[in-house]
């Protein structure tokens, strides 16, 4: 995939830097770690510091020191996650700042201003999520707001000059799957850059999730890049690549590793516990990460219950080496034609 700052290879994890910072790691760490693109978010970047002063800077690139690609979210997911601060209606949502309260308007046509100011790579459309469970009719409407946005969206960006950012629409339609065949059947004749899978992992069950993305990925223009926003575990990126998703974000790797929670190739491992108090192993002994090169697991504990700040930087690191690599895996595993093989591996690998 090229965009303006760089070639990104497929099936690709996104680091989250919903503020402009991926939390505890600088953009050397990233790079380091293999990060190819990046995640900010339009909403949180819109209310701090202001798009405004963003802009002053040439886009959020320069502001934040990272050169490579960069994708941001609409702020569609944030209207579903603080409903109870926004009010939907036809034209847009009006919303509550969560920072202190104030008033602010988003439209389709704004939300492209704003993310044209941050001048990332990769636009979003604005979206309204549905949750999980969600009457017929709620999703229905949904799904309606969804595509009516989708065109004025599309609208805005083809008004300004399309430029060097991609516009990326978002497939709706809850679990059902006539609405998600519906929205990928209108959306897919907008000819938008890429498409994403939205309104997955909002509390439904795994089984469902699957499902729901397996009968979804197929309706998509088979030559645009397929993105799942939101997912997932190490599991999850696993089956969803042989599903046929190309790009995924989520915050699993950054917070479960502000908890105490390190992902390792044999599953989940939780450094408090107090098996790890003399432990002089690394977290993951085939891990080639800072983290795990350097330091034991008896010292990691010791710094998480401490609350020292050293333990979310080191914790992170690993997280997030994990999960690139991860992908970088699936990535060689595809090339050669030995993605069956790979899959077999690290599901035993994890039920040792």
């Amino acid at each position: 995939m090229q965009t303006a700052h760089g070639r990104v290879e497929t099936p690709v994890f996104m680091p989250v830097g919903t503020l402009g910072s991926v939390k505890s790691l600088t953009p050397e760490d990233l790079i380091a770690a293999g990060a190819q693109i990046l995640l900010g978010n339009t909403y949180h970047l819109y209310l701090r510091p202001g798009c405004e002063v963003i802009e002053d800077f040439g886009g959020l690139h320069r502001f934040m020191h990272w050169r490579g690609p960069i994708l941001t979210d609409s702020g569609g997911f944030q209207i579903f996650s603080l409903a109870r601060l926004a009010k939907i209606d036809a034209q847009g949502v009006t919303f509550q700042s969560h920072v202190d309260g104030s008033s602010h308007r988003l439209t389709p046509e704004n939300v492209i201003a704003i993310q044209r100011s941050l001048n990332s790579d990769i636009m979003m459309c604005l979206d309204e999520c549905a949750p999980y469970p969600a009457g017929l009719d709620q999703l229905r409407r949904a799904e309606a707001t969804t595509f009516a946005w989708a065109g004025r969206c599309r609208e805005a960006w083809r008004d300004a000059g399309e430029g060097r950012q991609a516009l990326f629409g978002i497939v709706q339609g809850g679990m059902d799957r006539s609405l998600r065949a519906l929205s990928a059947e209108r959306l897919g004749a907008l000819d938008f850059s890429g498409y994403a899978l939205g309104g997955l992992s909002v509390g439904e069950p795994r089984e469902l999730m699957l499902a729901t993305a397996e009968f979804s990925l197929p309706l998509l223009p088979e030559h645009k890049p397929k993105y799942i926003m939101g997912v997932g575990t190490p599991e999850d990126l696993v089956e969803l690549v042989e599903r046929g998703a190309d790009m995924f974000d989520c915050v699993l790797p950054t917070r479960n590793a502000r908890n105490g929670q390190l992902f390792t190739r044999r599953g989940t491992l939780t450094i408090s516990n107090a098996c790890h108090r003399r432990d002089a192993a690394p977290p993951d002994e085939s891990c080639a990460c800072y983290t795990c090169r350097n330091y034991s697991r008896a010292y990691l504990r010791h710094l998480f219950l401490s609350r020292e700040l050293l333990a979310y930087r080191l914790n992170t690191l690993h997280n997030l080496h994990f999960f690139l690599n991860l992908m970088r895996g699936i990535r060689h595993a595809i090339l050669a034609d030995e993605f069956g093989e790979f899959k077999k591996r690290f599901r035993a690998e994890r039920e040792i």
